[in-house]
């Protein structure tokens, strides 16, 4: 592996971190307070080229690889988690699925509209019943002549309400039998298909989760993705790929914290000295930088494999495992860091605290990625 980023990587990161900067961290404690969805933001993100980033050019996209989706990801999250999140599953998830597995009328139909963010992404998967148990999952879809009816309810949806269109894994089998589930696009305005309650968070605020709901949903057939009964092998490849988006999520939401108590404890003064001096506190910083850095080099170790076309669904969820956990630490210790201040919503660290508890339990939780791994280093 290169280590050291390309200049492309560099511009990227950079392009990012000016539009963060410009116009995200004005309005994060706002959208954060009012659970306000900012759709407008998405769509000037789209025109950067940052809600297509692994899009090919040929149908719209920025072309890009994960070495810069990582970066995007990261830049944003320093300044709001809740918009790393949503940018995280408009491209990983929705736009990744119908990338990796969508026919080519289906990729050349939606894939330059969600791209661009002229249409906004979802991705379900998760039911209310049916977290990690996915092959018991209540959302079916039975075949009715060249249409397929589905019937059920998915929840826990970045998305659910707002996205034009949405990938959708439903049980096409009987329950927890071998390749029972099946994947389908479905837009919005589909008689049946409508968005359910809009959760109400403690963290990620401003990144919309609600439910799907589908009744008597119907769809034709050219809208399944791939073949009857793959739905779930696919779904676990597209993972692969989400894990490491949410570990890009989690160190920015980490490096956001570790930042802010840094620049804090400089300021600080206590004893007539900053309380950078104080050994309980530059200790705490160091901890904080050294478990940042191992971090960073899981999740560089899992995009480079994951550009060259190898395997790396261990690697993905070490990766993940451990940004997100350490999203959790590093967050936590800021809020020390920052003492009384760090429990007030006029200083930033509590904000990435509650934010940084998501990352290790979306997309599989962290006691998932352990099963992952320990199958993955048991394998004969």
């Amino acid at each position: 592996m290169n280590f050291q980023q390309d200049e492309l990587t560099l511009q990227v990161a950079q392009t990012a971190k000016d539009f963060a900067d410009k116009f995200i961290r004005p309005h994060v404690m706002e959208w954060d307070e009012s659970q306000q969805f900012p759709l407008a933001v998405y769509k000037e993100l789209g025109k950067l080229g940052m809600m297509g980033v692994l899009v090919p050019e040929a149908y719209g996209g920025a072309g890009l690889s994960y070495f810069e989706y990582n970066v995007i990801l990261q830049e944003i999250s320093k300044v709001c988690g809740s918009i790393g999140l949503s940018v995280a599953a408009h491209n990983s998830l929705c736009t990744g699925h119908i990338l990796s597995f969508g026919n080519e009328e289906q990729k050349k139909k939606y894939l330059p509209k969600l791209a661009t963010c002229e249409w906004l992404g979802a991705w379900g998967l998760t039911e209310a019943n049916t977290g990690s148990d996915a092959g018991n999952m209540q959302l079916t879809a039975i075949k009715d002549g060249d249409d397929w009816i589905l019937n059920g309810t998915k929840n826990w949806i970045t998305h659910g309400k707002s996205g034009d269109v949405a990938v959708v894994i439903c049980r096409t089998g009987a329950p927890r039998t071998k390749d029972n589930s099946t994947a389908f696009i479905v837009e919005r305005g589909t008689p049946g298909f409508t968005g359910g309650k809009k959760e109400n968070k403690l963290g990620m605020r401003a990144s919309e989760t609600a439910e799907m709901i589908f009744d008597n949903c119907r769809i034709p057939d050219s809208c399944r993705m791939g073949e009857v009964g793959e739905g779930f092998k696919h779904s676990m490849k597209v993972l692969d790929g989400g894990r490491i988006s949410i570990a890009a999520l989690s160190l920015g939401i980490a490096k956001g914290a570790y930042e802010a108590a840094v620049k804090y404890s400089k300021e600080r003064y206590q004893f007539d000295q900053p309380i950078a001096n104080f050994q309980g506190v530059s200790f705490k910083l160091a901890d904080m930088a050294t478990e940042i850095a191992a971090a960073d080099l899981l999740i560089h170790q899992a995009c480079d494999l994951k550009i060259k076309g190898l395997p790396m669904t261990k690697e993905a969820a070490m990766a993940k495992y451990y940004a997100s956990e350490i999203a959790v630490k590093v967050s936590t210790e800021a809020v020390q860091v920052f003492g009384g201040n760090g429990y007030s919503k006029d200083f930033p660290v509590e904000k990435f605290y509650r934010d940084s508890k998501l990352c290790t339990i979306g997309e599989g939780t962290s006691e998932v990625q352990k099963l992952v791994i320990s199958r993955e280093v048991l394998r004969p």
